[in-house]
């Protein structure tokens, strides 16, 4: 049969990261390549513990329909949270429970966005963001980014010219891939800028609890007087990717958008997840967890910077600083062919994933790699790292 696709769809590929993961199936394969929390990051016992007594204490809440809003003890609890901790929302605002902070860009955009329509985006940013903005036939346009964050000139420049502009799409800590973080005082020229433009925000912020270093900068959404940022949250870093629980904290007006969005989506988010966060959340040592996972990927960073510095630096990769998340950008030498080089990696048993696959334009040129160190193993961070120096030895 002749399928007939839509035209939002026509064009979306799958993603490469998702396509790269075919071959770090292979269990000889050491990969890079993953965006994963480590497995030891994960709190198993105390799940264990919690899903145990839900089912025996209050199986029906668990297994019911819930609200689309979400669990309301977790939704007052993550608010208070936001609030004391990050200074984050304002009596116009109002949190979702969301299926993952990937959620929230799909709503977010399909509430606001029609065919043609511009989001500004970080170049390079996350491929599910950028894949999510493109399905609804948006039009992306890359801001490069400095060592502190996006570059203002250039953002400025694209609000001058893009008279549809919808967003800012902006990860502003330990940003995926490129691991930069956010200068304050670029969040406060940012938010300006968002404001005399009359455009909105969305902070995507999914690894500003795993600080390894520096100081903590505020929020872009702690500076919301006027409404026009979206923040996006998630436990999947913290708690558990695979129970896809996020939230965003939002505008009551648009936050209604993306209800109605969500309703016609998966009705709500699993109540078993949710109740899982809000009890983990409040009935065990969430700060001291926290910092086990920062102690985590202080030791795991150091390990990968190491031997990064051993084998890559010698032969003329370079490598972004970073304070924390779970990702590393690294940069080939001008001349050296970056899509050939990851794909002689994976030949030699290492995945990587090449970096065109995070710009706006995935033709465009690009000498850099995003390496993963958070779900490897020290054995396999160490194996492959020395593995990416031989080819890059080779081949220079």
């Amino acid at each position: 049969m002749d399928y007939r696709f839509s035209d939002r769809v026509q064009t979306l590929k799958p993603s490469a990261i998702r396509e790269i993961f075919k071959y770090a199936a292979d269990p000889t394969v050491v990969s890079l390549s993953a965006g994963n929390p480590a497995p030891e990051a994960f709190p198993a016992k105390e799940i264990s513990e919690i899903s145990a007594r839900i089912l025996l204490e209050h199986p029906i809440d668990a297994l019911q329909y819930g609200l689309t809003e979400g669990y309301v003890p977790l939704r007052q609890h993550v608010s208070a949270y936001m609030k004391e901790k990050h200074n984050v929302g304002r009596a116009f605002d109002d949190i979702l429970i969301t299926s993952g902070a990937q959620q929230v860009m799909d709503l977010f955009t399909k509430s606001l966005c029609n065919e043609g329509d511009v989001v500004l985006c970080e170049a390079p940013s996350f491929i599910g963001s950028l894949n999510t903005f493109r399905s609804y036939n948006a039009r992306l346009r890359g801001v490069p980014m400095d060592a502190d964050g996006m570059n203002m000139d250039a953002l400025e420049q694209a609000l001058k010219e893009e008279k549809n502009a919808k967003y800012i799409y902006t990860i502003p800590n330990f940003q995926n891939p490129s691991g930069i973080t956010m200068s304050l005082e670029k969040r406060k020229q940012l938010y300006a800028l968002a404001k005399q433009y009359n455009v909105l925000i969305l902070e995507d912020n999914p690894y500003g609890d795993l600080r390894i270093k520096g100081d903590y900068i505020p929020t872009i959404k702690s500076m919301d007087e006027d409404g026009i940022v979206v923040y996006a949250g998630t436990f999947s870093k913290v708690i558990s990717p695979g129970m896809r629980v996020g939230y965003a904290i939002a505008p009551k007006d648009l936050l209604q958008k993306m209800i109605v969005c969500k309703q016609g989506a998966d009705v709500h988010t699993s109540m078993w997840s949710q109740i899982i966060c809000d009890e983990f959340i409040t009935k065990y040592d969430f700060e001291a967890h926290l910092e086990h996972l920062r102690e985590l990927y202080r030791a795991k960073s150091a390990l990968a910077l190491r031997k990064m510095d051993e084998c890559l630096v010698p032969n003329k990769i370079t490598y972004n600083p970073f304070e924390g998340g779970l990702f590393m950008w690294c940069t080939l030498p001008d001349g050296v062919d970056m899509p050939a080089f990851s794909k002689q990696a994976v030949l030699r048993k290492v995945c990587v994933v090449p970096g065109n696959a995070f710009l706006t334009d995935e033709s465009a040129p690009c000498q850099s790699f995003r390496i993963n160190y958070s779900s490897p193993t020290d054995e396999q961070l160490v194996k492959g790292i020395e593995i990416l120096g031989q080819l890059a030895k080779d081949v220079l």
